[in-house]
């Protein structure tokens, strides 16, 4: 009996066990679904608030900056129709001409413009700089995509400390993107600072044409009108005695005059307008003599005349020397000290030729 009751209760145990098995499993997948959903609701839940996060500003944001851009270029505008040369201290600078959004060009000119300073190339600079801002500001291409500004360092050194800047005057272009390159800096110890220069240099940078119109400057024609009157007076005046045209020491005196200034570089400084001196703004140093072949300044100029004028005056005296036939002693006197004139003035000559031409291995007394 035992036996058929072990049979009849594995049976039904056979028989309930699937069914409870089943049952198992399908709950068990049941909530397995629950959960997935769950899961899948919850990241639906915290993903959403971050899709709209990360959608809805950068609408918001590229307003707001082209509101700030707008309201920028109002403003530069509205400076460059009072002043054609919008003059800026530090927090305008940063503001204006380093701060994004920027889609317009800045020429900005670095100078120390105070009395205190006595920076004569500054005001010589800045009044080519007025030439060429003027030109723009009433050119018929004028637009928003070009300012000219400047910085005194007066009124923004720490502008200066922050570009590491210690020579005035400097130019600077400031692209509408990017930070500013080599190229971005003018050459204006090579160059110049004259407006037709700057023009150039600025079309190179920003593809704006600028076609320079300056002031009527009657100077010149007033100079000339007034020479030729002296020299018609005075002829008139020596109407009945006129030998005095055809004296040729005068002749030749005038003829020295003009080759003097023609070779010792008066055409290149009224070509390219380069400053007289150069002012070193940390030690107070003057140089008259520029360090570089390819430019020179308005003093070097002046002192290359008077060192051909005095080679040239040690040559008449040795001339005369060997030609006239008066006194032996007086003769020989005259030959020593042209001879010295000559020797002295040509290795001064030499030595500053030595200074611009590095490695130029030849001297002469000087050093």
């Amino acid at each position: 009996m035992a036996a058929p009751r072990s049979e009849a209760a594995a049976a039904a145990a056979a028989a309930v066990g699937p069914s409870t098995r089943g049952g198992g499993a399908s709950r068990l997948s049941r909530a397995r679904c629950r959960w997935r959903w769950g899961l899948a609701g919850a990241s639906c839940a915290l993903l959403l608030p971050l899709l709209l996060l990360l959608c809805a500003p950068p609408s918001v944001a590229q307003k707001k900056k082209e509101n700030l851009l707008a309201e920028k270029v109002e403003q530069l505008m509205d400076w460059s129709v009072r002043r054609s040369v919008i003059r800026m201290n530090g927090d305008k600078f940063r503001r204006f001409v380093k701060a994004p959004p920027r889609n317009y060009s800045v020429v900005v000119m670095f100078t120390a413009l105070q009395p205190q300073r006595q920076c004569s190339v500054c005001r010589q600079a800045n009044e080519e700089y007025q030439v060429l801002a003027n030109s723009w500001r009433y050119s018929s291409v004028f637009s928003n995509k070009l300012f000219f500004s400047v910085v005194d360092y007066d009124e923004g050194a720490d502008v200066f400390q922050q570009l590491n800047m210690n020579s005035a005057p400097t130019f600077m272009h400031f692209p509408p993107k990017g930070k500013p390159k080599r190229a971005d800096t003018f050459d204006l110890q090579r160059i110049g600072f004259a407006a037709e220069q700057l023009a150039k240099w600025i079309a190179d940078r920003t593809d704006v044409h600028i076609r320079v119109f300056r002031p009527p400057n009657y100077s010149g024609t007033i100079a000339l009108a007034l020479l030729i009157s002296l020299v018609g007076g005075l002829l008139y005046l020596r109407r009945n005695n006129l030998e005095f045209i055809y004296n040729k020491t005068g002749w030749a005196m005038a003829s020295l005059c003009v080759v003097f200034a023609m070779t010792s570089g008066q055409m290149w400084n009224h070509i390219r307008g380069p400053p007289y001196a150069h002012k070193n703004p940390q030690n107070g140093q003057v140089s008259y003599i520029h360090g570089s072949s390819q430019a020179q300044f308005v003093a070097e100029s002046h002192i290359i005349l008077l060192l051909n004028a005095a080679i040239t005056m040690g040559m008449v005296l040795l001339n005369e020397a060997a030609t006239s036939k008066g006194d032996v002693s007086k003769r020989r006197i005259i030959c020593l000290v042209g001879l010295g004139l000559v020797v002295f003035f040509f290795s001064f000559l030499l030595s500053i030729f030595r200074s611009k031409y590095h490695g130029y291995p030849y001297s002469f007394l000087i050093k």
